[in-house]
């Protein structure tokens, strides 16, 4: 009896202290009440507006701290801007040359053929060359960056910079949005200035017109408000490019099908801000008269 007295305790002990404490089930978040009346491609939509913003959010906060990756965002500058240059060359040329010809006949037809230059100038400074040059390029560098990202997403290449100590966010992402915002503006002056030689050449074609008088007749009609707000706008364009072609690729499924989905919706949703951010723009110039 004594040896049963005294092991009761270490049964009790044993099996009742060891017993696990009943679990608390954690309380489900509420939803609002209007969430589930929204259809579910503007949830969606919802849900990826929200996830782009944190995206920015963690950008704005991981680019001001050290270390900082010049190197890489150098060698990002010269493959964004300077391999770009040829297709953004060849393209203004075309637009250049392709607004003139189509412009001139309906000049002609009410006798304002002599303001040809201004007209293409003034459209090309203020509208078509920022637009144009940043919609080629979110069709190039867009679904570069996201299928860049996307495949190194796949292939777990930025696991192991985590792994490895390496913050993968500034070192990819930071340097590539860095890079577009402020290679877009670059590539549209080299454009508008392609743009204009390409209309020069189109107005040669058809009449005698030196070259110091068709930039003369186009500087003196452009002012220089016609040229601030288009240049200021496409820092906002280039921006835009960088954090979307990131964003895709940064967060891309995983397989090949993923890497083709990101470089595809980078090159949709960047040339569908590039409209957006030119509405603003434009209603913005306007509010303060520019226009």
């Amino acid at each position: 009896m004594l040896m049963t007295y005294n092991a009761l305790p270490l049964f009790k002990f044993i099996f009742m202290e060891n017993k696990s404490a009943p679990t608390v089930p954690a309380k489900k978040r509420k939803e609002p009440f209007w969430l589930p009346l929204l259809p579910d491609g503007f949830r969606d939509f919802l849900t990826e507006a929200g996830e782009i913003s944190r995206f920015v959010t963690r950008f704005f906060k991981e680019v001001w701290f050290p270390p900082y990756e010049f190197k890489e965002i150098f060698r990002q500058s010269y493959e964004i801007g300077y391999r770009s240059l040829p297709l953004v060359g060849l393209t203004a040329f075309i637009i250049g040359l392709v607004l003139t010809l189509q412009s001139r006949p309906t000049l002609a037809r009410f006798g304002a053929e002599s303001w040809l230059p201004a007209m293409v100038g003034i459209s090309i400074i203020r509208e078509i060359g920022p637009v144009i040059v940043a919609l080629v390029c979110a069709g190039k560098i867009g679904s570069s960056i996201g299928a860049e990202l996307g495949s190194m997403k796949v292939t777990e290449q930025i696991d192991a910079m985590e792994v490895s100590g390496t913050n993968p966010f500034r070192y990819i992402v930071v340097s590539r949005i860095l890079s577009t915002t402020f290679m877009i503006p670059i590539l549209v002056i080299m454009g508008d200035a392609i743009a204009l030689v390409g209309s020069y050449l189109a107005v040669k074609l058809t009449g005698a017109i030196s070259l110091t008088l068709f930039f003369q007749e186009v500087f003196e009609s452009t002012d220089f408000s016609d040229f601030v707000p288009a240049f200021i706008k496409t820092f906002f364009f280039g921006f835009a490019i960088g954090v979307i072609g990131c964003y895709k690729g940064y967060n891309s499924k995983k397989g090949t099908e993923g890497v083709g989905e990101s470089a595809n919706s980078s090159v949709v949703v960047a040339s569908l801000l590039v409209f957006v951010i030119d509405l603003v723009a434009v209603q913005i110039t306007q509010f303060f008269g520019y226009l």
